[in-house]
């Protein structure tokens, strides 16, 4: 029976109340089988309709095929993913294992799955490790990664489950959705997501698009610009919010830059953008915090996991804007052919479930957005851990400098030591004050994650001091060596509160694995970004209480959610007329359709295709021509609801909600797309020639890129120019 407390919270339906007394009992029953299994020489194939039987099988193929046996917290997990959950499970627990049994369970309840991760790396590794285990229990596994070719995909995406990271999966159902050959197509339908690291891919990722592109072109930023916003002052030329997501010029500023290239700014819109754009680029961008620079080009690192992220960019413009201030050479652009958002990706799976370490604290937006409760599956064993109180400093440089005294004080007892770092720059400059002391570290940031496992592996060995910019999502466990036990397990020190607690308590979560001794503590300092961008009204000077950090953090993760939120607000009609579009599509690709329809419509020409082609070559010209259109004419959809939602702010002044006046656009411009489709196509296809061998496009200048690339852009971090001035405005008015 379910004790009060969880009854209670799931009365009150907060995150994590999923009543586990019901798995727990099902574990419990599956112990009956257990002894008559250990004595078959081949274990019986498993079926779902028993699921203890089910967990008794998978624990003894577990324990046979990897050395592994699920303790009863790991299969009470994995029945909570298979009841449609996101199961938390702490660092340490088994999550890799408890997914992949019930990745073979939902397989063996005759459905295809997909467990989505957050990287390639993470993927390939889950997908070979666990491949005995599928095996054992009759499940084919396949993986797939950036360097997969279109043959590696198929075959993969045909195994009953299938490891692929969100953007990967997320492009090649993209890719997919530009196909003119049903044959050609390489994802299957969806039907089952299990996520890893739910919170961070469903969570942190959800405000980066996945973008298609073709036709491209170098991009255009003006260098000069870069070198004019390069001499401007802060405080003097330009200011910057709170926040710093926003930078305006002040008069001052606006005077020399219109000396500077003898303009009216404001009578130039081109020039007031480049030198809009250079000025973001340069105030509120940092080399080596927001992005690096390595092999000439500029990388983006992913805020939430300290990582280069791959394929990511900004919108052409910023981006352009960063390579320049760099003095690096323009990367390609191009125009967008068709882009998804990773809720959008998800969303398409009819069954959906995950797992991941910290997903209480984000649980309602997993049920706004994902229509997902969170299971809080209990450690196998109690946390010993000690997390200490904050150590506050009013300055950041005292605060650096206790950082290191203690990181030098626990390293003489020879206690291995993890240090939680916010940016690549600050995981440096601790490493070099380190060495000033005389001690050396090993330093995992976005310049190294290539090396992050055997980093990772040796952490937790005598003596060790391993700096890492994220711990979340790297995916490997820190054992400790011999002897560490004795002298307090692993030290895990956080130089700085980040702006999301659940990334904080996956840094300290590295420490106290499986009931293991562990200790953390965490470094603040007033002048730290956390401060100074969310509670800067609030706070003066001073060493600032706890308090006001945990309520700092509040508000970080507010703004975010609110981001989140309007991503999706904006983008959700636009996936509902995605969806029709594509249901259209798919008639025409795998039906006849296009060519009943011209035949309809234009009956004295289709007799005289069908008579001069043949009825096949009739179908198929048909059937290429709407393809070609429709995917044209939704190109070119986007493209104007992107510049739409770039102006639309400006309707606030007039008192009018922009969200409602992006929808009336939106609206009114698919209905008139879907008018352009079919007169784009009936225009071409009663004057394109027609022969036996079917319809050349080209010839009709009706061309497809030559070639596509993707990539996920990271939104606009300032927001338009337009939602600038509204919120300037709207700051101006709160004043008073």
């Amino acid at each position: 029976m379910a004790s009060i407390k969880q009854l209670f919270r799931r009365f009150l339906e907060r995150p994590g109340s999923i009543d586990l007394a019901p798995h727990e009992r099902v574990v419990a029953a599956s112990r009956a089988h257990e002894e008559r299994l250990k004595d078959l020489a081949e274990l019986p194939a498993p079926s779902m309709d028993d699921l203890a039987e089910f967990c008794a099988i998978a624990r003894e193929a577990a324990d046979r095929a990897l050395g592994l046996r699920p303790y009863d917290v790991q299969l009470v997990g994995t029945l909570a993913m298979l009841s449609g959950n996101v199961a938390e499970m702490a660092t340490g627990e088994g999550k890799t294992l408890s997914g992949a049994i019930a990745a073979a369970g939902y397989a063996l309840r005759g459905r295809r799955v997909h467990v989505i991760s957050v990287n390639d790396y993470l993927a390939r590794r889950d997908a070979e490790w666990m491949e005995p285990l599928y095996t054992a229990l009759g499940v084919s596994v396949g993986w797939i990664g950036q360097t997969s070719t279109p043959e590696e995909r198929r075959a993969a995406y045909e195994r009953d489950v299938t490891y692929g990271s969100v953007s990967e999966i997320g492009f090649d159902v993209l890719r997919d959705r530009l196909r003119t050959d049903v044959a050609d197509i390489v994802v299957p339908e969806p039907e089952v997501a299990l996520v890893d690291e739910a919170d961070s891919v469903l969570v942190d990722e959800a405000r980066v698009p996945l973008v298609l592109a073709g036709a491209t072109d170098p991009g255009d930023a003006v260098p000069e610009m870069a070198a004019l916003v390069r001499q401007l002052v802060q405080g003097y030329h330009y200011e910057t919010d709170d926040q710093r997501r926003n930078v305006h010029l002040t008069s001052k500023g606006i005077d020399t830059v219109e000396r500077a290239l003898d303009v009216e700014l404001y009578d130039e819109p081109a020039t007031l953008a480049e030198v809009s754009l250079a000025l973001h680029a340069h105030a509120l961008l940092t080399k080596d915090v927001d992005y690096i620079v390595r092999d000439g080009k500029v990388h983006l690192i992913n805020p939430s996991r300290g990582r280069v992220a791959l394929l990511q960019r900004w919108p052409d413009g910023l981006q352009a804007a960063v390579e320049a201030k760099e003095a690096l050479p323009a990367s390609e652009t191009g125009e967008i052919l068709d882009s998804i958002t990773v809720q959008g990706l998800i969303t398409r799976y009819p069954e959906r479930c995950g797992m991941t370490g910290t997903a209480v604290a984000v649980g309602d937006e997993l049920r706004e957005f994902y229509d997902l409760q969170v299971a809080a599956v209990p450690p196998n064993r109690p946390i010993v851990r000690q997390d200490a109180p904050d150590r506050l400093f009013e300055f950041a440089m005292d605060r650096d400098l206790a950082l290191v005294e203690e990181i030098v004080e626990a390293h003489s007892t020879g206690r291995p030591i993890l240090v939680g770092t916010l940016d690549v720059a600050e995981s440096e400059r601790l490493a070099m004050n380190l060495s000033g002391r005389g001690l050396e570290c090993v330093v995992l940031n976005a310049k190294n994650d290539a090396e992050e496992a055997s980093i990772i592996a040796a952490a937790g060995e005598r003596g060790a001091i391993t700096v890492s910019t994220q711990m979340a999502g790297r995916g490997t466990d820190i054992r400790l060596g011999d002897g560490v036990d004795d002298l307090g397990g692993l030290y895990v020190i956080g130089s700085g509160r980040h702006t999301s607690s659940r990334l904080d308590d996956q840094l300290r979560g590295r420490a106290g694995r499986q009931g293991d001794p562990g200790g953390s503590v965490f470094f603040v300092s007033g002048e730290d970004d956390l401060i100074t961008h969310y509670v800067s009204d609030e706070y003066t000077s001073g060493v600032p209480s706890q308090r006001l950090v945990g309520h700092a953090q509040r508000v970080a993760e507010g703004v975010n959610t609110q981001i989140h939120r309007n991503t999706w607000r904006y983008t959700r009609l636009l996936e509902r007329q995605r969806d029709q579009v594509l249901e259209r599509r798919g008639r025409v690709l795998r039906g006849r359709t296009a060519g009943d329809a011209m035949a309809e419509a234009l009956p004295e020409r289709w007799a005289e295709v069908v008579e001069a082609a043949g009825e096949d070559a009739a179908h198929a010209s048909a059937r290429q021509v709407v393809l070609f259109h429709l995917d044209r004419c939704w190109s070119e959809h986007l493209a104007h609801l992107a510049e739409v939602r770039e102006g639309i702010h400006l309707r606030v002044l007039g008192r009018a909600s922009p969200i409602d006046e992006f929808h009336k656009e939106a609206v009114t411009a698919y209905q008139r797309l879907l008018a352009e489709i079919e007169s784009r196509s009936l225009a071409t296809f009663e004057t394109a020639p027609v022969t036996a061998d079917g319809l050349d496009l080209e010839e009709e200048g009706l061309k497809r890129p030559t070639a596509t690339w993707t990539y996920l852009v990271q939104d606009n971090p300032f927001g338009s120019e337009w939602e600038r001035i509204a919120g300037r405005l709207a700051s101006k008015i709160r004043r008073r």
